[in-house]
């Protein structure tokens, strides 16, 4: 085969925006290796890069999706550790790995750190050539298209939560949009870490699905007052720790719920980046507020392990061919799906 299909976007838009081209199957370069891969996972990172950010600049044409499960094809030069037909996963976020940063095992924070499909081609192709560090053994017990749909979630979600706020056994917190890519991974790695977990999701389906995670409590944000339940919950006195996603939806939400000393965490803001903060809030209540992106290469790897010791499991909600990735991109804006969207190759 020397042509391959990908997704990709030259222009931002709507759903039609994403055009499926075929392009010249990619020769590894010394350090890399070839996956073909059998499934992308979506994330609502995918429908930033197709609409466009005011005032950030994607290098279009870009491929798109970061996310995605596959095997081993052939191995550029120097690569050693892996063979032809090992079944991986792609790791979404690429460093330098010379700089301070990268050899303190912190290389989200590397001044070059990029992640695929945003700043370069994505997986979202028949065949994607990634640095040997980019891809890790796919956990036994799950399918290609299970395993693609995890790792950034689940970096980002761990990162949050254990390298961030330090969330310990037996603290309470508050999950946004637990049936979410990320917060269904946070659902679960809380629980995981011994912490109480209360989560909101939207209608009773969602609601079930995310009790089904490990929360012990979960909130219908379209029928319950999700600040007055989580007083009732916490006897009035709130969580210690609040995962936050959504932005301007649930910003002031958020803040209020927290105790005194409480620790609020965002990655991301789908709803909105601007916020009102009043700043005597934060210093009476002593309050942390603290940024994420993505996470460690290294956490990413032990969560792979756990998926293998099943203490984690994918939350899959559909496979749509290549060709659907349109259809794909409309259920993730609707938020129809419940649960993770993967493509099939």
């Amino acid at each position: 085969m020397t042509t391959m299909r990908c997704v990709v976007v030259r222009e931002h838009g709507g759903f039609d925006k994403l055009r499926l081209e075929e392009r010249p199957v990619p020769t590894p370069l010394p350090g890399q290796v070839r996956v073909r891969m059998q499934a992308v996972g979506l994330n609502h990172l995918d429908t930033w890069v197709r609409r466009g950010v005011p005032g950030h600049t994607f290098p279009l044409p870009l491929v798109t999706s970061s996310d995605g499960c596959g095997v081993v094809d052939a191995l550029g030069a120097g690569v050693t550790g892996l063979a032809a037909g090992d079944p991986v996963v792609v790791l979404p976020g690429v460093s330098c790995g010379a700089c301070e940063a990268c050899q303190q095992g912190q290389d989200n924070l590397c001044r070059s750190y990029h992640i695929l499909g945003e700043s370069c081609d994505g997986t979202a192709a028949e065949f994607v050539c990634v640095p040997a560090a980019n891809v890790a053994p796919k956990p036994r017990a799950l399918s290609a298209q299970e395993a693609a749909s995890i790792c950034l979630v689940f970096q980002t979600a761990w990162h949050m939560l254990v390298r961030r706020v330090e969330l310990h056994a037996g603290e309470t917190v508050l999950v946004h949009a637990g049936l979410s890519g990320v917060g269904s991974a946070a659902v679960q790695i809380a629980n995981v870490l011994g912490a109480q977990v209360i989560a909101t999701a939207g209608g009773a389906e969602k609601c079930a699905k995310v009790k089904a995670l490990g929360a012990h409590h979960v909130i219908d944000h379209r029928t319950q007052d999700v600040a007055a339940t989580v007083r009732a919950l916490t006897g009035k006195a709130g969580v210690q720790v609040v995962f936050e996603h959504v932005g301007a939806q649930t910003f002031d939400t958020s803040l209020k719920v927290l105790q005194r000393g409480g620790r609020l965490v965002t990655c991301g803001a789908t709803t909105g980046g601007n916020v009102s903060l009043s700043l005597h809030a934060v210093f009476f209540k002593s309050l942390s507020i603290l940024g994420s992106t993505m996470g460690q290469k290294g956490d990413l790897r032990q969560i792979l392990r756990l998926f293998d010791q099943g203490r984690f499991r994918p939350v899959l909600d559909r496979a749509l061919p290549l060709a659907q990735v349109g259809d794909a991109h409309r259920l993730l804006e609707e938020r129809q799906a419940l649960g993770k969207l993967v493509l099939t190759l």
